[in-house]
């Protein structure tokens, strides 16, 4: 059952770049490229921290396919890379293009920018283009960085490009990705105990009324994501 909500009001992109925001191409660049970063994610995993993966029998081998993770920090990318066994499509804030580091990586590696907090239809669009060729799209329901260190309120986002894609919903939590924990134990010198969890795929059902299928669909999700999580960390979808 969902508890009110009680996380901050959530955050909106000051500017606009819909120029940025596309499908990425799979030239043989990017293809090598996105080979190279899970390598490499895997070795920045190895030396950081001590990974519990479950669940993977529960992952498909191909798309079209909607994976949704709950956000709790920088290591989260890191550990999806690591762990899944092939390469996703993710969605992530534009805000990243101008970042030192991560925006040349995130574009080498191609990513659907989504300006956050407003219609952003050049980004469903994108992201619905690569479904439709099959592809396999990650993102984060929760719109950012989780603020109360579990669960937030879900965006309707993410049940919305399941409902008109028809895509398969892969449910993956994470735990211990928190920046406090991951980089506090760094500088001890010590690697951070992580958790990453595969549930099992679903799909969402239509119903005659939109607005609340948009609504059970990002229960559903949120609820899903909750399943798999311990108490601790299942913030506004407490499993009762």
């Amino acid at each position: 059952m969902r508890n009110q909500p009680s996380s901050p009001p959530k955050p909106v992109t000051e500017w606009w770049r819909p120029d940025l925001v596309m499908l990425p191409e799979l030239t043989f660049a990017r293809r090598s490229f996105r080979v190279f970063a899970r390598g490499l994610a895997k070795l920045i995993t190895f030396f950081t921290m001590k990974a519990t993966v479950s669940g993977m029998e529960n992952f498909p081998q191909h798309g079209p396919a909607l994976v949704v993770i709950n956000h709790l920090g920088d290591a989260d990318a890191v550990l999806l890379a690591a762990s899944l066994p092939v390469t996703i499509d993710g969605m992530g804030k534009i805000e990243l293009n101008g970042h030192w580091l991560v925006g040349p990586v995130f574009r080498a590696y191609g990513v659907i920018w989504v300006h956050r907090g407003r219609p952003d239809r050049k980004a469903i669009r994108a992201a619905l283009d690569g479904l439709a060729q099959g592809r396999i799209v990650g993102l984060a329901p929760e719109g950012r960085q989780s603020l109360i260190h579990g669960l937030e309120e879900g965006n309707e986002g993410a049940a919305f490009l399941a409902l008109k894609s028809g895509a398969l919903i892969v449910p993956v939590a994470m735990t211990g990705t928190e920046n406090e924990n991951v980089y506090g134990h760094l500088r001890r010198w010590r690697r951070a105990r992580v958790t990453l969890s595969v549930g099992k795929p679903f799909h969402l059902e239509e119903q005659a009324d939109r607005q609340k299928m948009m609504w059970e669909g990002t229960r559903q999700i949120m609820e899903s994501l909750a399943s798999l999580l311990p108490e601790s960390y299942q913030g506004s979808y407490k499993v009762k």
